[in-house]
């Protein structure tokens, strides 16, 4: 089912439209000011994975790449990119888990740095 982005050049903003048919003669207006004065967009593809891909992704050597293990910032950065991979299942304040994590390694490296 193709969704369609366009940009109203009238009132500049962005309408989302679904299309049930592709052989239906759709009239295509803006949904906030009703202007037929559109612009279509290039928008992302979003193609849904079952889990036992996402596994296997996830498996793959390369997704492992240029992590340091002994870097808090690497390894934070990894975590949001597994994150991404499984959004649907993890909680929404999942990346903020992993700043707050992030900042605490950080403040105790300095903590200890300065004691040394």
């Amino acid at each position: 089912m193709p969704i369609y982005e366009y940009r109203c050049l009238s009132c500049g903003k962005k309408s989302t439209i679904i299309i049930l048919s592709v052989k239906s003669d759709l009239e295509v207006k803006c949904k906030f000011c009703g202007s037929k004065e559109l612009q279509k967009l290039v928008s992302r593809v979003a193609i849904r994975l079952s889990e036992e891909s996402r596994l296997e992704k996830l498996s793959d050597p390369s997704f492992l790449s240029g992590i340091d293990q002994n870097d808090p910032r690497s390894l934070a950065k990894w975590m949001k990119k597994f994150g991404k991979e499984f959004g649907e299942e993890l909680e929404p304040d999942f990346e903020d888990s992993i700043e707050e994590a992030l900042e605490e390694e950080m403040k105790g490296k300095d903590e200890n740095e300065e004691n040394e």
